[in-house]
């Protein structure tokens, strides 16, 4: 593995990104080659000028051809959609959502090397981390050099939080033995993925390894949150508009795989609210505020869907605000959010979960033992045990990978 970086500098000077330093190498990396790039709407420069454009007018290397995860380019296709291929800038946009979910030899024989520069979210179940496992895995394969531009998490690269997935549950909304929230950058969780062994394995069982090439970002430290960047914020698809919403996620989204109270989908905040047209949010708090809220600021409200679980009616429920956006174990928080509403609602458990959502729970989860304890009759503790198992093991290998 190689790592490009130029000098360095204070951390009060504006951060660079990976596409920053590709551009003030003058593209040297790249010249001379046909350059296939995986992309998106929210992959830019620090000034917001897209990756995609900017390399579209170089002419000391073509770019070829582009990929595109879950949503699409522009980042608006809904959720579990079949993104179609598409057009830009006069070059086929392949999607990486559709018939295919991994490039074809086809695909990649057009290209001399492969780019990314793709804005994760620092959450496992989100698949642009997949699609970008399924790009080094298929390059690895067939030859292909692949070059990250690296981007910062936005949820910084200090908080760590939940359960490492287990092999046996390995799926496109988990595709690799991490916790649920990781505090690592793409160009850190890629060179992870390659160096310990987690690409697919060779005819002679071995596994796979990429010829990897990370363009570190300058001037990020582990404990930048998104707004402490300066950068603007892109949305990655159509319910992460914001970084708040990105919190959310992180912590409600897995719960909203059970389909027993609202999440907030259908309203102007998806991920930020919770609740439902029977919740009783002084019953909540009374039970709720035995825990350590760990940054949480819960403001009890109303709210209505326009769509989705409750759709147009009033929901009685929270607003979710941060008092501290760094150090947030935001998992754990969830799992004591659905403590309580179980304890508060008993009657939601499990009468109300169906064998679809918690399927599906438990490919989010990676584990079948997390729903299992949520809904028996187990302790706090003998739950929280669970939601973080692997996680030390883990914390031990992930130092290897950090490059900042």
């Amino acid at each position: 593995m190689i790592l490009l970086s130029l000098t360095p500098a204070l951390l009060s000077q504006k951060i660079k990104l990976g596409i920053d330093v590709l551009i003030e190498s003058d593209f040297k990396i790249i010249k001379g080659k046909k350059v296939g790039l995986l992309t998106n709407y929210a992959g830019r420069d620090s000034d917001g000028t897209p990756t995609a454009e900017i390399l579209n007018k170089q002419k000391t290397f073509a770019l070829v051809a582009l990929m595109a995860p879950e949503h699409g380019y522009y980042t608006s296709v809904p959720a579990g959609n079949t993104v179609p291929d598409d057009m830009l800038y006069d070059l086929k946009v392949y999607s990486l959502y559709g018939k295919n979910r991994r490039p074809s030899k086809l695909i990649l024989d057009m290209f001399d090397v492969v780019l990314i520069d793709i804005q994760d979210i620092g959450v496992r179940s989100y698949t642009f981390l997949s699609t970008v496992y399924n790009v080094l895995d298929a390059c690895a394969e067939f030859h292909k050099p692949v070059i990250i531009l690296d981007r910062p998490n936005p949820l910084g690269g200090i908080s760590v939080d939940g359960n490492v997935l287990e092999p046996a549950m390995k799926s496109f909304v988990g595709i690799a033995p991490i916790p649920y929230i990781h505090g690592l950058t793409i160009g850190e969780l890629a060179t992870m993925f390659n160096e310990e062994g987690f690409l697919s394995a060779d005819e002679n069982h071995k596994s796979r390894k990429c010829n990897l090439t990370i363009i570190k970002m300058e001037n990020w430290t582990r404990n930048m949150v998104w707004e402490d960047t300066g950068l603007e914020w892109y949305p990655t698809s159509p319910h992460i508009p914001t970084v708040d919403a990105i919190r959310g996620y992180a912590m409600l989204g897995l719960f909203g795989e059970l389909g027993v109270f609202s999440i907030g989908i259908g309203t102007t905040s998806p991920f930020q609210y919770f609740g439902s047209p029977t919740f009783e949010p002084s019953s909540f708090m009374k039970n709720f505020s035995r825990y350590d809220t760990e940054g949480l600021f819960l403001v009890e409200t109303k709210f209505n869907p326009f769509y989705g679980m409750y759709v147009n009616k009033e929901c009685s429920g929270f607003l979710v605000k941060y008092t501290d956006k760094i150090n947030v174990k935001f998992f754990s928080i969830g799992i004591k959010i659905f403590f309580t509403y179980k304890k508060t609602h008993p009657e939601i458990i499990p009468a109300k979960i169906s064998e679809k959502n918690s399927e599906m729970f438990n490919k989010v989860a990676g584990t079948k033992q997390l729903l299992k304890v949520l809904t028996g009759n187990y302790t706090d503790d003998e739950v929280l045990k669970i939601a973080r198992k692997g996680l030390s093991e883990f914390m031990e290998t992930r130092k290897k990978y950090l490059l900042y």
